[in-house]
């Protein structure tokens, strides 16, 4: 059985140990209610790295005071098995008390990349994760640290806090998981009836044509966005919170498809919001 932790001297402890018989650390940060996607940064963390570490943990600083944290699922029993077989050495499931203690008050921000796409909608999430991230950072002290594409915005945050912050570790971005019909494997898709499940293809049947156009020569990001806006709009039970197109470096929008690009998008079906994006580089 895999061995579980809840407190952070547990898991220095382990990490330790690790250390001294110079073994190499890999992190996987989730929020658990486990899938595909998840065991696939498992999967990369565990070819990569002599010991892998995946936290469990609902952060409660990257959810507003009228969204899904109560709710968010749960299921550490299952969590267990997936990362058991999956490979992974340690899952540390602290409590929020153990993550932030009495009278904590301090947060990590950032001004460029957390405005836009989803910072719009929901301002208080990126220094949730921000800061999360970074303590799980320094209590596990990893090699290397695996997000998937399909938070974009997310990697791109953390990818860029680590270069600001000079965490020494490493990166790893890993592609989308997505179900047989192309929707993208999310612990959210849990809320969705059966009518909103079928609805929700919509987002990935949208990217694709916008994808198809992009790399038949289409450069109007405009035009783009129009085509997956228009697809959307054709199912009833979605409602688009945004379609962007943005500079994958900085996200920051474009007017042109060329170069280094994010089209992502955050679509309301029902009352379950769910993102999905993809990205083309060097495109001229």
């Amino acid at each position: 059985m895999i061995n579980i932790v809840n407190t952070v001297e547990q898991v220095r402890e382990q990490v330790k140990a690790w250390r001294k018989e110079g073994l190499t650390v890999g992190l996987v940060p989730t929020m658990g209610f486990l899938h595909e996607g998840h065991k696939s940064l498992i999967d990369k963390a565990v070819e990569e790295n002599d010991r892998v570490v995946v936290s469990v943990f609902v952060n409660p600083t990257q959810f507003g005071p009228n969204e899904d944290f109560e709710s968010y699922p749960r299921d550490m029993e299952k969590d267990a098995a997936l990362c058991e077989a999956a490979g992974a050495s340690l899952i540390f499931h602290p409590e929020p008390s153990d993550m932030y203690l009495d009278g904590y008050s301090t947060f990590v921000d950032m001004d460029t990349l957390t405005k836009g796409l989803c910072g719009k909608t929901r301002p208080i999430h990126f220094r949730g994760v921000c800061t999360v991230v970074s303590k799980l950072f320094n209590i596990v002290c990893p090699d290397k640290a695996y997000f998937g594409q399909k938070d974009a915005q997310q990697l791109a945050v953390i990818k860029h806090m680590v270069r600001d912050l000079n965490f020494g570790l490493e990166i790893v971005g890993c592609p989308i998981i997505r179900e047989d019909d192309g929707l993208a494997k999310s612990s959210r898709n849990t809320y969705l009836n059966a009518d909103e499940r079928k609805a929700a293809t919509v987002l990935n049947k949208a990217l694709t044509k916008g994808k198809e156009a992009v790399m038949s020569g289409e450069k109007d990001a405009a035009k783009v966005k129009a085509i997956i806006t228009d697809i959307i709009e054709k199912e009833p039970l979605a409602k688009i919170d945004y379609v962007e197109i943005v500079d994958w470096n900085n996200l920051e929008a474009v007017d042109s498809t060329e170069g280094d690009i994010l089209t992502a998008i955050a679509v309301y079906i029902g009352k379950t919001r769910l993102i999905d994006n993809f990205i083309v580089e060097g495109r001229n």
